[in-house]
């Protein structure tokens, strides 16, 4: 029925264009009653979407059975099963990329439909990263990605009218975000900074000095992480101290 009702809806956008369609017009066309359309169909804009609850179930459900290894390849992994489903029936989605085009509101709607992937790519990626700090960033910004370069491949295989093989400008895109994000997170020279100001607060300026005369030791504390730089110049204060 879900299928009925969108060829219906379909077939009258293209005849009439989307505004001047109403529901009326599209249950009289399948052949049923207006209480068939709003079980399956919140609103007319979700007609036009028929497939991406069930494409949001199947990837919450794939993500929630990778492993742990590789959770770019993961992310990666879960966007190409929404390439696979417009890649189910190009007709169809050669017409909805076009009619998005053309009806600003359908524009939002989809943008609204993709927000909803991207926050469920960055929901697996936080419970890789953490939740808080760094590792929610990390996850956002490989999320957003991940989505961005999904998308630039599958447009230009609809804006193509759905010729050739979408796999493979999604399948490049997406190689060019896991050889960016599989690379050992590096701090950037910001944060370096902020980190060593943070552990000139955290960490004695000198070290701890045990025995007398020649037989003096010097032990150095230092917290795990700190520049060479500094360890050098806390053991020559210390030094110089003693």
């Amino acid at each position: 029925m879900r299928e009925v009702l969108a060829q219906a809806a379909f077939q009258l956008f293209l005849e009439r264009g989307f505004e001047r369609t109403t529901v009326d017009d599209i249950v009289a066309r399948a052949g049923v009653g207006r209480r068939s359309f709003f079980r399956y169909f919140p609103s007319k804009e979700d007609v036009v979407f028929p497939d991406h609850e069930r494409c949001l179930a199947e990837m919450t459900e794939f993500l929630a059975a990778v492993d742990d290894g590789d959770p770019v390849g993961a992310v990666c992994d879960a966007a190409r099963i929404v390439l696979r489903m417009y890649a189910a029936d190009p007709e169809f989605s050669v017409q909805r990329y076009r009619l998005t085009r053309e009806v600003p509101g359908l524009r939002t709607y989809e943008l609204s439909v993709v927000r909803r992937y991207e926050q469920t790519l960055a929901g697996h990626l936080r419970g890789r990263f953490g939740a808080d700090g760094d590792g929610e960033l990390r996850a956002e910004v490989i999320a957003a990605s991940v989505v961005a370069a999904h998308n630039n491949g599958l447009r230009l295989w609809l804006r193509s009218g759905g010729a050739g093989d979408p796999e493979a400008a999604v399948d490049h895109a997406l190689d060019l975000v896991r050889d960016v994000w599989e690379r050992p997170a590096e701090p950037s020279p910001a944060l370096e900074k902020q980190r060593e100001r943070r552990l000139e607060k955290s960490v004695p300026a000198g070290g701890i000095t045990a025995g007398s005369g020649d037989n003096e030791v010097i032990v150095m504390v230092a917290a795990k992480g700190t520049p060479m730089w500094r360890v050098v110049q806390q053991i020559e204060a210390a030094v110089g101290e003693s």
